[in-house]
């Protein structure tokens, strides 16, 4: 080790124990400094203006100021902060945003501790994260002419969320979906929950007659 000062981190969660639990892993690696935790966006820019971490963990979805716009608001106010979005959501909607806001990288919230270490120190360093979902993602939509995929009646979906309506629509569980396409259950669950909503559906069984009538088999 050289004797070069720790990686000061700010981790932005709106979820208390997902907070402080990153929190207390991180500051336990090596060359990483937790200098300050924010509950949401509006608390992480100010928090960003005030202790001028190196790199700031911010959680896409929050209450009030989300990730997008706090991302937009650190690089004008603090512009020496690197921003990774760390999240449960691989949505290529929300990767190509995060970089177009300016963001650093695009980390999954299933990372090992001592890799999501690594990922905060090369950031620092320079080198832009991103998880390889979230980069499939990312050649996705930019290999894809402008809108989503899914035939018309399925085009309010994103690729992913299409894969994983067809999955359900074939009966496969939340383990098997994510197991089929490397992804945690959480994140399966969370796509489930916005394709139901996106198509105004109430459960499972109603989104698999949806893809049936809908031709998205």
């Amino acid at each position: 080790m050289t004797g070069a000062p720790p990686v000061r981190v700010l981790v932005v969660d709106d979820q208390r124990l997902i907070r402080e639990g990153i929190a207390s892993l991180l500051g336990i690696q090596p060359g990483i400094e937790v200098v300050g935790t924010a509950a949401d966006g509006r608390e992480a820019v100010d928090l960003a203006v005030a202790l001028a971490p190196d790199v700031i963990l911010m959680d896409v979805r929050m209450p009030g100021m989300d990730g997008m716009e706090a991302v937009a608001a650190v690089r004008r106010r603090a512009p020496a902060c690197r921003v990774v979005m760390l999240t449960t959501f691989d949505d290529e909607q929300y990767v190509v945003q995060a970089l177009r806001s300016g963001a650093s990288g695009y980390l999954l919230k299933d990372l090992p501790p001592a890799e999501l270490a690594d990922a905060v120190r090369l950031s620092h360093a320079g080198v832009t994260q991103l998880d390889p979902a979230a980069a499939a993602r990312l050649v996705a939509a930019l290999d894809r002419p402008a809108g989503t995929t899914g035939g018309a009646a399925g085009g309010a979906l994103t690729s992913r969320e299409a894969e994983v309506l067809r999955l359900v629509a074939r009966g496969a569980t939340n383990r098997e979906i994510a197991a089929r396409l490397f992804l945690s259950e959480g994140t399966v669950k969370n796509h489930i929950s916005r394709i139901l909503g996106r198509l105004g559906l109430r459960d499972r069984t109603q989104a698999a007659i949806y893809a049936r009538d809908h031709d998205l088999l």
